[in-house]
């Protein structure tokens, strides 16, 4: 059994993950925490991440790296993607975390970020199957983690990858570009629709989607998708994670989320501070996806990039 540490900066939040992982078989978790820090605020426009970005990020990072010394972490690894990979001020960034977490993070490229979402989100599927009573989706799977400023797409089963692209599509990067009113227009979205689908032709051209037999949705968008698809009365990882939402349901939340003003959108009990902001265009991505590649269903996953880092760290 190892210990370690896991953190996974994006554009929108910056995740910790402490677990002992044994040689095979499940890691147990330890600590799982998550705040939304907003890296990637304004990136898009400038090319530059914000002082007060940075900021955010090094006080929550400085209470990860405590909490991993605490717990007696054997090794730890951060993985940052897409805001920073994007940023002209990129060195700032890095030297601040080398100061606070004693190490450089890893801007991954693209491709790792999908390998490693791809680990993450279908190693426990089968287990999430056989809690909720049902048969466990079929492979090949079409993982698609919908972050704050790109979104990866990888297929492949357990002999590993076949394909895997990252495009510039994420519900901080198009909510900044696209979705400026309250609720937003239907030209903001018809806008920001058509951003995706250029999006998708770039998948499209690389990954043989027409090849997967389950569509895997993971990151705080696609959850938050499913909790109001199932109309929990509180966010319940437990409940979400391998649950199957039907397309039917992602056009109809997607729908009410895009209708919705910003303070019926906080008052929902299932949506986390930092999400209400972006959850539009979020659940818009989720929907075109599933419209665009004729997917039935999303299998939804609340394990991802972080649960593969982990994974790999340790073994």
């Amino acid at each position: 059994m190892t210990r370690v540490a896991a953190i996974d900066c994006g554009t929108n939040s910056i995740r910790l993950l402490v677990a002992d992982v044994p040689p095979t078989g499940a890691a147990t978790d330890l600590v799982r925490r998550m705040e939304v820090v907003r890296l990637g605020q304004g990136v898009d426009a400038t090319g530059r991440l914000a002082t007060e970005a940075i900021e955010r990020t090094r006080k929550v990072l400085a209470e990860y790296a405590a909490t991993a010394r605490e717990l007696g972490a054997e090794d730890v690894r951060m993985v940052a993607t897409s805001a920073t990979r994007d940023a002209a001020n990129r060195a700032e960034f890095e030297d601040m975390v080398l100061t606070t977490l004693g190490r450089l993070p890893d801007v991954v490229p693209g491709r790792e970020e999908a390998e490693l979402s791809f680990l993450g989100a279908t190693a426990s599927l089968e287990a999430a199957a056989a809690q909720h009573g049902t048969t466990p989706p079929e492979p090949p799977f079409l993982v698609v983690d919908i972050g704050g400023g790109s979104t990866e797409f990888v297929l492949g089963d357990a002999a590993g990858l076949r394909a895997a692209r990252s495009v510039d599509i994420g519900c901080v990067r198009l909510t900044e570009r696209r979705l400026h009113g309250d609720p937003p227009s239907v030209a903001e979205i018809a806008a920001t629709e058509d951003d995706i689908r250029a999006a998708l032709a770039l998948v499209r051209a690389e990954v043989p989607v027409a090849e997967a037999r389950s569509l895997v949705g993971l990151a705080g968008s696609v959850t938050t998708v499913a909790a109001l698809a199932l109309r929990l009365p509180a966010y319940d990882p437990l409940v979400i994670h391998g649950s199957r939402i039907p397309a039917a349901d992602v056009r109809a939340v997607t729908a009410d989320l895009l209708a919705a003003p910003r303070a019926q959108r906080a008052a929902l009990p299932v949506m986390h501070p930092g999400r209400v902001d972006v959850i539009g265009a979020g659940a818009l991505i989720l929907r075109v996806i599933v419209d665009e590649f004729g997917m039935d269903e999303v299998v939804v996953s609340e394990h991802d990039i972080l649960d593969g880092i982990a994974l790999r760290l340790a073994r």
